[in-house]
């Protein structure tokens, strides 16, 4: 015991014991042992023990960039949670928090086992870590799994977000190589036997040659030369500007034609008197105060109320008291006050500012439930209130709907033609299509520059995100639909935009001074 007690105070290592200490819950050195010549980093079972913990960090880092880039749509994942759970909270915002806490927390662990295995100690995980990591593992694979399961077009977003990440994720895991070659090299010098040498370095060897040669499939719209990059897409603002105001209000509309927007979006129900008016629930719950005026008809479709009963509702205050974004910034007095007393926007009177604001408009029309007045005419009565009541200039308003499209444009030929979906390029001029409105997610800078020959631009919608609205800045899209007008409105050039040649050079020294550091570390 004393020749402990003395080798514990006169060889200490303090480096050594913090990273044990830490990982093993091992603070005294007689606890710990030092991997021999040719021998094993650990006993078996942390051998088997140490894949599932690169396999937890793996898990949680795929889960952490997937829903880091999903931030573009925390608002439809909010929306979804609270149709099914009947209140709203930011559950996008806690699920970020928790997968950024298990990442760091697994990432933790697995740099102090690479210290440990670089200092030649053998490996021993602490229980409660052990434990820790299978959750680790569990959270990121169910996470994972649901997601895919209920929202499996985040995948696509994923992928398009490569177009912009993709050339700091590749400078991001070289250096990770680089790190790692050290602990691969001390541990290769020590077996004794060529077939553990070649377990050992032939996977690094086969990783690091695979990320030398990625840039090669690599392919951005947003690596191009100077000169071919198109216009700023223009802002038509989603539902108005719902991260300033509550959504679909005029308070809402007016923000965005303050900040500089270029259109408008809405939705139109039809109240059961005939009445046009903006909702985009099918009910009325979220948006209005509905639960205290008619607390016995919160589940009733909007479009079953009469325009008398629907201006009695508030619009406006459910907008201060569940703040809808997580990045909404603080509202001025001022604008709390004019919030609150925000009530249910007519369809006419929102096409009457936008006319005299000289703005594009765009909505989709939702057709009355059964047994509704308007339920066979819902288009003919948004018809006579566009062409009759408000008094708009033809050529502002996008026509979406695809119902009658023909009797639309024999009552209405100053109709911009829009679709909501792809089509060959024959189909739509026979259709007298002068634009597309599709979903982020379908964007191709092939395919929009392929309807851009045939005068057909292209709309994406919802894009909220710098990163995305860049990328569809250098796919060509004409304008996209947003929630974040006031943002957008000041981004200047993409935030991703290189040259060729300049990305053919930072591949090409990104790998060759990884060549270098790793031949040297090897080599020592």
């Amino acid at each position: 015991v004393v020749r402990r007690r003395l080798l514990q105070r006169y060889e200490h290592q303090p480096f050594i014991s913090c990273l044990a200490g830490f990982y093993s819950c091992r603070w005294k050195r007689y606890q710990r042992r030092r991997t021999e010549p040719g021998k094993c980093c650990c006993k078996t079972w942390e051998c088997v023990f140490f894949p599932l913990l690169v396999g937890a960090f793996c898990f949680s880092l795929v889960f952490l960039y997937m829903w880091g880039e999903a931030k573009n749509d925390y608002n439809n994942f909010d929306w979804y949670n609270y149709g099914n759970l009947g209140f709203w909270f930011l559950w996008s915002l806690v699920l970020l928090i928790v997968a950024a806490i298990l990442f760091m927390y697994i990432t933790l662990l697995l740099v102090l086992a690479m210290c440990l295995l670089a200092e030649g100690q053998q490996l021993y995980l602490h229980w409660s870590h052990k434990i820790g990591t299978f959750l680790v593992l569990g959270f990121s694979v169910t996470a994972l799994f649901i997601l895919s399961v209920l929202w499996g077009d985040q995948w696509k977003t994923v992928r398009l977000s490569f177009q912009i990440t993709a050339p700091y994720l590749h400078v991001g895991a070289i250096t990770i190589m680089v790190l790692l070659s050290w602990p691969v090299a001390l541990h290769a010098i020590r077996a004794n036997k060529k077939v553990a040498q070649v377990i050992i370095v032939g996977p690094y060897l086969a990783i690091l040659l695979f990320l030398f040669l990625i840039p090669l499939g690599m392919y951005s719209p947003c690596i191009r030369e100077v000169g071919t990059l198109g216009p700023k897409p223009a802002l038509i603002g989603h539902r108005g500007a719902p991260m300033l105001a509550p959504e679909n209000t005029e308070m809402s509309f007016q923000k965005t034609i303050e900040h500089g927007g270029d259109g408008l979006e809405t939705d139109v129900t039809i109240s059961y008197d005939g009445v046009p008016f903006l909702m985009h629930d099918r009910t009325l719950r979220r948006t209005t105060n509905i639960k205290e005026v008619y607390p016995n008809d919160t589940a009733q479709n909007a479009a079953l109320f009469s325009w008398d009963t629907l201006q009695e509702l508030n619009a406006g205050t459910w907008f201060l008291k569940d703040k809808p974004f997580s990045c909404m910034g603080s509202l001025s007095r001022a604008d709390q006050n004019q919030a609150m007393n925000q009530s249910i926007y007519k369809l006419s009177n929102f096409l009457r500012l936008a006319d005299s604001q000289n703005k594009l408009v765009i909505f989709d029309l939702y057709r009355p439930p059964e047994k509704h007045p308007y339920r066979n005419s819902w288009i003919n009565r948004t018809l006579e209130v566009i062409l009759n009541e408000s008094g708009i200039r033809p050529h502002l308003v996008l026509w979406l709907e695809n119902d009658m499209r023909s009797f639309v444009q024999s009552v209405a030929p100053g109709f911009q033609q829009t679709m909501g979906s792809k089509a060959p390029v024959g189909d739509l001029l026979m259709d007298n299509i002068v634009k597309l409105n599709l979903a982020y997610t379908e964007m191709s800078s092939e395919d929009i520059r392929k309807y851009a020959e045939a005068n057909i631009t292209t709309n994406l919608y919802v894009v909220n995100e710098p990163w995305l609205f860049s990328l569809a800045w250098c796919s060509g899209a004409h304008s996209v639909t947003t929630n974040a007008v006031h943002s957008l409105k000041n981004l200047s050039q993409p935030l991703f935009l290189m040259t060729p040649q300049q990305y053919n050079i930072m591949w090409i020294l990104t790998d060759l001074t990884s060549v270098l550091l790793i031949s040297l570390i090897f080599a020592l």
